[in-house]
């Protein structure tokens, strides 16, 4: 404010000088006559000018009587015998000298001061922009502050985390009552790291914390704390630290801890991060360094621990980390609850329908299918959004945007609509996932078709029978074009690099592979959020080994696609009676395709027995899941 208050009065006093300097220039323009030289010279001779003051360049003086109302003249000089002129005719004279103190201060401070000024505006410009304070200020820290008042985030406004909630409750007690909370002699953790996917509401929570403590919320990415500029980092640590212990209690938020705290030395052949690693001791120095009963928490997240620094995450500094998962069932009923209070609902809509249709979906991807919702009722004038407008929305945000200007020949629609009801009616006879619906009209970047199926539940593991059997529904589509047109096409490029994908987990990860033992070959070390980590492929067995996967996969696949040819060819008739009714009305909803799976025809689903040599114990019979949002398989390209 003080800056403010001087830079208005720096302005003030310019315009006082402005000022000054038209009036003086008005005043001479009203008083003084600028006439020539020869002119002064006739008026000399006749005795009309009674005094006269001569400088290097110019003559100035005054009339004996005004002339056309002015008192004074001037004139430049140019002869120079004019004293003896002014002594002729008995006029009083003499010579002037002029100061160039002014002049010459004036030419050498004003480019000074206006290549100072152009510098600092540019400065200003380059560093100032996201209120660092300018190129001068750039160790200061950058940590957005947000007052108690402004945070405005309660517990409230967070769903489907509430084991996370109820870790978060510590903090807010001590952040309130720090003498009262410490009685018993136990402290506070230094540090709380919120680990879990992107989209999962770790953010939201910080703020939460915040809002709920009523405090002061530091808020900075870890990618803020780097520059081009060697010891920026560390100076801006040391910075933010400084003004937390200044407005404690408080909360300091490190978003993206990753770009901060990755590990040093992690690949020592590629070469050093100085800055990086010198930002990051700091840090650490920090978290040692602060006394918790201050009031001080430092909250961070990221969505890869696994590349962090293992000093970061030792007792007394991050002491405490908490799971923000996916939501279940109920906390996706608890999200959309929270985001469905912005938008009009139908009165008969059912918030368990759209939770059930939505495994798999985080918290951003909720309030992203609300709003999508909302907008899809908006386009055609509806008056509230309805479940339809959430099944529309679920499938513009699973299967892509339709693009009902992409048409199809007769014989590719043909193919496609014979592709999709492969995949649907191996899933009805094979028992897997609920088939939701099939169509044949074109969405996302390639997929001229798609069958959505929805889970009944959430699911946390997977049998090998359940891997097998969507294998099998994959390559439902390849299997149902073999048999009706004794042709394959690339339309199953996708399903089949699902399936193989599928296959050499089995084989590598899970041993489900009998001819391979009780032994994991997976060559791509997965995190903590069951992520694999890609760059840091290796391999631990040989030649011959590698030679038993591809055929322990080849053989999956090749099992797969049998079952899958055997559901076909015992359904073809109604396969292609259906394809027909699909081909005129381009979708088959749930309720279309339940008197036509009442007809089918199921088949055994035949899968490789375990050889009587192989340990029951050693030979794991389920898997984790890795939770995706509502199964799509892509047909017809």
């Amino acid at each position: 404010m003080e800056k403010q208050h001087r830079f208005n009065l720096g302005f003030f006093l310019l315009a006082i000088l402005g000022v000054m300097l038209l009036r003086d220039t008005w005043h001479q323009y009203q008083t003084i006559a600028p006439i020539p030289y020869s002119e002064f010279q006739s008026l000399l001779a006749d005795g009309k000018i009674s005094e006269v003051s001569i400088s290097a360049n110019e003559v100035q003086g005054k009339f004996r009587e005004p002339q056309n109302g002015k008192a004074r003249f001037i004139t430049n000089r140019v002869d120079l015998d004019l004293a003896q002129d002014l002594e002729k005719y008995g006029v009083t004279f003499k010579g002037q000298r002029e100061s160039t103190l002014l002049p010459m201060l004036l030419s050498w401070i004003l480019p000074a001061l206006i290549f100072f000024g152009v510098w600092m505006l540019l400065m200003r410009r380059m560093g100032g922009a996201g209120g660092g304070g300018g190129f001068l200020a750039v160790g200061k820290s950058k940590a957005k502050i947000y007052m108690e008042t402004d945070t405005k985030v309660s517990f409230s406004d967070v769903g489907g985390v509430d084991e996370a909630i109820e870790e978060l409750v510590e903090i807010v007690n001590f952040l309130k009552d720090p003498a009262g909370y410490g009685r018993l002699g136990a402290r506070m953790p230094r540090g709380v790291l919120l680990v879990g996917p992107p989209g999962t509401g770790k953010t939201l929570l910080a703020r939460a914390v915040a809002g709920e403590a009523g405090v002061v919320f530091f808020s900075i990415s870890g990618s803020e704390f780097v520059e081009m500029f060697v010891g920026v980092g560390a100076a801006r640590v040391r910075d933010l630290f400084e003004q937390a212990r200044q407005k404690a209690p408080c909360i300091i938020f490190i978003d993206e801890l990753d770009a901060l705290g990755k590990a040093r030395g992690a690949m020592p052949g590629i070469g050093g991060h100085d800055e990086k690693e010198q930002t990051l001791n700091q840090l650490l120095v920090e978290l040692d360094g602060f006394d918790p009963s201050v009031g001080i928490v430092l909250l961070s997240a990221t969505n890869r621990p696994e590349i962090l620094d293992p000093a970061l995450l030792r007792s007394g500094r991050f002491d405490r980390q908490i799971l923000v998962d996916r939501p279940d069932r109920k906390g996706r009923i608890d999200i959309l609850k929270v985001h469905m209070t912005k938008v009009k609902l139908a009165t008969d809509l059912e918030v368990t329908q759209v939770a059930a249709m939505t495994p798999g979906f985080t918290g951003a991807d909720l309030a992203n299918l609300v709003n999508e919702a909302a907008l899809v009722a908006t386009r055609h004038g509806g008056s509230e959004v309805t479940m339809a407008d959430f099944t529309a929305a679920i499938e513009r945000i699973v299967a892509g945007l339709e693009k009902k200007n992409r048409l199809l020949n007769p014989l590719e629609r043909n193919v496609v609509a014979h592709h999709e009801l492969g995949h649907a009616f191996v899933a009805a006879a094979l028992g897997a996932d609920p088939v939701h619906k099939v169509s044949i009209i074109p969405r996302g970047i390639g997929a001229l078709g798609y069958t959505i199926q929805r889970p009944t539940d959430d699911r946390y593991l997977m049998t090998r029978h359940e891997l097998e059997t969507k294998m099998a529904v994959l390559l439902g589509g390849r299997a149902a074009e073999d048999i009706i047109f004794d042709e394959i096409s690339t339309g199953a490029a996708d399903d089949l690099s699902k399936a193989t994908d599928i296959a050499r987990s089995m084989a590598t990860r899970y041993a489900m592979a009998p001819a391979l033992g009780p032994a994991t070959y997976s060559s791509e070390p997965v995190g903590m959020l069951g992520q694999a980590t890609p760059g840091l492929e290796s391999r631990s067995y040989s030649e011959e080994t590698a030679r038993e996967i591809d055929c322990a996969v080849r053989d999956m696949l090749e099992r797969a696609f049998t079952n899958a040819r055997a559901v076909v060819e015992l359904n073809r008739d109604l396969l292609v009676e259906t394809a027909i009714t699909l081909l005129e009305t381009e979708t088959l909803d749930e309720k279309d395709l339940k008197p036509i799976f009442a007809k089918l025809k199921s088949e055994t689903l035949k899968s490789e027995t375990l050889k009587s040599e192989t340990p029951k114990s050693g030979t794991p019979k389920s898997e984790t899941l890795e939770r995706e949002k509502p199964q799509r398989e892509t047909g017809g390209g």
